[in-house]
Order: C-alpha cells, then sequence, then structure tokens
C-alpha cells in the first residue's frame, strides 16, 4: 500500500459497531413519557408519525442539496411547538439523546481500534473522521468511546448539512486542513457512501466489509479491499 500522510475514517461499522432499532413500541412509550413530563401529551403511535414526517419535512427544506442531511434536535424542538410547548434547544437535544439512548442496543468499539489509531499517530500521521451522523449522538458516543481525543478533526454530516458521498463533505474538511487529495486514504465500510464519495474526488481509498456494510454487488469501488472486519490486518496494511 501506498504511504499516505492523511487517513479518513468513517465511523459506525468502520471504527465503532452499533445496532439500533427505531421503530419498536416501547421506545415510543417511553419517549411519549419523557415529552408528557413537559406538557406536551402525545400517545407512541402519534408521536412516532409526527417524527417522521417531520423528519420529511425537514429533509425537503435541504432540496437544493444533492445528498442533505438534517440537524435531528430542530425535529425533537418541533415535536414540543406541535403541542403548544415552548421547549429550548438544550431541552430539544436532551429530548433526542433520550430518543438515541432508548433505540441503542449497543455501541462498541471493535476491538484493536484504538491500537490502530495510536499506531497511525506514532508514524507521524493525520487522522480525521469524516462521519454521516448527527451531531447530537454522534459527538456524545465518541466522548463515551473515549476515542474524540484520537482524531486532529472531526466532521459530521448533521453540522455540515451535507454528507457522503458528496464531494462538498470532504472538501470541507480537505479544504480547512489544505490536505491534497493524493496524501489522503478514505477508510470506510459503505461502497455506496464512503468509497463512491471519495472516488467522484479522485481520493483513494480502503473499503472494509464489516457486519454494518450495505449488501455488496461484485468489487467494490475501492483502491484497496479488507474482506472482513480485522484491525490488526488493518493496522498492518496502513
Amino acid at each position: 500500500m501506498k504511504d499516505y500522510k492523511n487517513y479518513i475514517f468513517d465511523l459506525y461499522g468502520t471504527l465503532v459497531d452499533i445496532h439500533t432499532e427505531e421503530g419498536i413500541p416501547k421506545l415510543w412509550e417511553k419517549l411519549s413519557f419523557f415529552y408528557g413530563f413537559y406538557g406536551a401529551i402525545y400517545q407512541p403511535e402519534e408521536l412516532q408519525e409526527s417524527y417522521l414526517a417531520l423528519v420529511v419535512q425537514e429533509e425537503n427544506s435541504y432540496a437544493h442539496e444533492a445528498y442533505p442531511e438534517i440537524e435531528l434536535e430542530y425535529v425533537f424542538q418541533k415535536l414540543f411547538e406541535k403541542k403548544g410547548v415552548k421547549a429550548d434547544m438544550e431541552l430539544s437535544v436532551h429530548a433526542g439523546q433520550f430518543f438515541r439512548i432508548l433505540s441503542t442496543e449497543y455501541v462498541k468499539v471493535y476491538e484493536g481500534t484504538k491500537e490502530m489509531l495510536e499506531n497511525l499517530h506514532k508514524k507521524g500521521k493525520k487522522v480525521y473522521l469524516l462521519s454521516n451522523a448527527q451531531e447530537i449522538f454522534t459527538s456524545y458516543e465518541l466522548r463515551f468511546l473515549g476515542l474524540t481525543d484520537y482524531f486532529d478533526d472531526i466532521f459530521i454530516s448533521s453540522s455540515c448539512q451535507c454528507k457522503k458521498p458528496d464531494t462538498k463533505f470532504y472538501r470541507m474538511l480537505m479544504d480547512k486542513h489544505n490536505l491534497k487529495i493524493e496524501e489522503c486514504l478514505m477508510i470506510g465500510n459503505d461502497n455506496t457512501t464512503d468509497i463512491a464519495g471519495a472516488k467522484e474526488l479522485g481520493m483513494d481509498s480502503l473499503y472494509i466489509h464489516s457486519n454494518l456494510s450495505p449488501e455488496l454487488k461484485g468489487e467494490p469501488d475501492s483502491t484497496y479491499f479488507l474482506e472482513e472486519m480485522d484491525m490488526k490486518k488493518l493496522m498492518e496494511m496502513l
């Protein structure tokens, strides 16, 4: 493998294993209880339907973007407003985080991830995170998992209002740090987002087929290919 100066990582399915389930009735029962504490009275099914409708509404407001990414805290705020309750952003973020906790079965770092990232730093490399995710979830999960300090910078799509494979998302990182495409390697587990965006930009990439990867038909469009999640092998490659 070519020696790169900058390594840009996806998060979920690449460095972190997670399982969430947002459709379970118990989640919406608990969340409706939370909203009821503040005077926003919902039946669980009504709350779920309102949430899904507001997500679509927010996505439509970004129709000018090829790959828009909404900020979910505004959805949780509007759920209060729909019932005539004025909620500040702090409460709205807390509602969203409670939703995330209720929907998460587990979130954990893949074995060997921290050692791999440490090894890159020891070699004098720059390490960046480029994640299609929600700031109100992911920044806190990174801290919970002890990963925040392993990155030289972190870009989360909701804060940038666009997501992979949009090359604009990659360029935000590259422009901020004056990175050269030929000196960067994108590493991710999704051929249609992580790898496709890097390829369109002309950036080399490494595809990892993990337990969270979408179904892959044929070979990935990446420069390099790791057939299964194995941090030891990844460390050897890098």
